[in-house]
């Protein structure tokens, strides 16, 4: 059964549906969906970015975080309140491809161990099929 069965209530009634350690692997295996991953992921970093570029140009810190250091990177990006704002930019765009990315690996590690295990399962219980003719 797949998550979308479960969430729609397409499951058959009676013995056949899922009791509650089912659903959780069920739901423990479905895909995470990548963009939304990636929004959530880059929305966070950007915030994250902003904050501390704010904390940093308003306190004014002798030796602080490094921001500097982000100046390399992001084109645009100062320690001040307008390069707040393009951090903000920069790091939603930056956690978006590193949360977009995750996932597909995520997604991809899951569906090839799914993948084998149900085929060394299958396997296991074939084997013996010609010992019954």
């Amino acid at each position: 059964m797949v998550r979308s069965q479960v969430e729609r209530g397409d499951v058959p009634s009676g013995a056949d549906q899922p009791d509650g350690a089912e659903r959780e692997l069920v739901l423990a295996f479905a895909p995470l969906h990548k963009r939304a991953f990636g929004v959530a992921i880059g929305a966070a970093a950007g915030l994250s970015l902003f904050v501390a570029t704010l904390v940093y140009a308003i306190r004014e810190p002798a030796e602080g975080m490094g921001l500097w250091l982000l100046i390399q990177y992001f084109k645009g990006y100062s320690i001040s309140v307008v390069g707040a704002f393009v951090g903000l930019g920069w790091g939603f765009a930056t956690g978006f491809v590193a949360g977009w990315f995750f996932a597909f690996c995520r997604n991809l590690i899951v569906a090839a161990s799914v993948f084998l295990i149900r085929a060394k399962a299958e396997l296991s219980e074939t084997r013996d099929f010609l010992d019954h003719i």
